[in-house]
């Protein structure tokens, strides 16, 4: 741009040089005038202006990444407690107590009417002693299953009596049942007891039972539900207890009395035991 403002002029210049001598008479006649050529010649750079007010700002940029996980906070105060659980079963029955003392001596009865009753007062007393064992058991089934159809009889030995209870349960829920009443489920410890229970399974027409025997707390290490130790009588079928599928931790009894471990989740008839004394 700067050199076409240069040229311009000059070229102006030249055109009018060339012509002064073609038209000399013309250049006579006019009244003489002084003739003045300008060239634009570009200045100098001026001084820088002032700073500009601030623009208005731009769009916002793109979002940044994520920063970096920052330090976990301070752990909170302690809440405050909550609502007491529901009431759990009742425990196990205790030991028995010592005897009391003997009581004072009552003061003697009347003299009897002398007859010749022996063998009547005999047969009476052993009918009074069948009267109270029949209403002991009958009671105690009454306090020890809602419904009578669901007991298959009683059975008994010197110091036990077993219950047959004909509700299928799984093996947990069956020892609660059998605690809530104040035994457990049945611990054969020798041949008697477990002949016992083998006729009592028989004669009600079932195959099986569960037993209270388990290895829940050790692998392999059977006890009963009481935590006494198996170690003076045992009834295992051939082949068992073998821990199908590491899954058998529970022992049922079958008809032929032996004993085979189970899984403990399905539900099946059970016999609980209770103490003589206790009955």
């Amino acid at each position: 741009m700067r050199g076409e403002k240069l040229l311009l002029p000059m070229v102006l210049l030249s055109a009018m040089i060339s012509l002064s001598p073609i038209l000399p008479s013309y250049g006579q006649q006019l009244t003489e005038e002084a003739c003045t050529i300008q060239i634009l010649v570009p200045g100098l750079k001026g001084e820088p202006g002032d700073k500009g007010q601030k623009g208005a700002p731009g769009r916002p940029g793109r979002v940044g990444p994520p920063g970096e996980i920052g330090q976990p906070g301070i752990k909170g105060q302690k809440g405050i407690m909550g609502r007491y659980g529901k009431v759990g079963p009742n425990g196990m029955k205790g030991v028995k107590g010592d005897m009391g003392d003997p009581g004072p001596r009552g003061a003697d009865g009347e003299p009897g009417v002398p007859c010749e009753c022996t063998p009547m007062r005999k047969m009476i007393g052993e009918m009074d002693i069948l009267v109270a064992q029949l209403s002991s058991e009958l009671k105690f089934i009454k306090n020890a299953l809602p419904s009578p159809a669901a007991v298959a009889g009683i059975k008994e030995t010197d110091g036990k009596v077993y219950l047959l209870v004909k509700e299928e349960k799984r093996y947990s829920d069956a020892e609660v049942y059998c605690q809530l009443r104040g035994g457990h489920l049945t611990m054969p410890k020798d041949e008697v007891a477990n002949s016992a229970i083998a006729g009592y399974i028989t004669d009600a027409g079932l195959q099986r039972v569960y037993i209270g025997i388990h290895d829940l707390d050790r692998e392999g290490v059977f006890t009963y539900v009481d935590h006494s130790p198996m170690t003076t009588f045992s009834k295992w079928r051939k082949g068992e207890p073998n821990n199908a599928y590491d899954d058998e931790d529970c022992v049922e009894m079958v008809g032929s009395g032996e004993w085979t471990d189970v899984a403990c989740h399905p539900t099946m008839y059970f016999v609980c035991e209770f103490d003589k004394d206790s009955v």
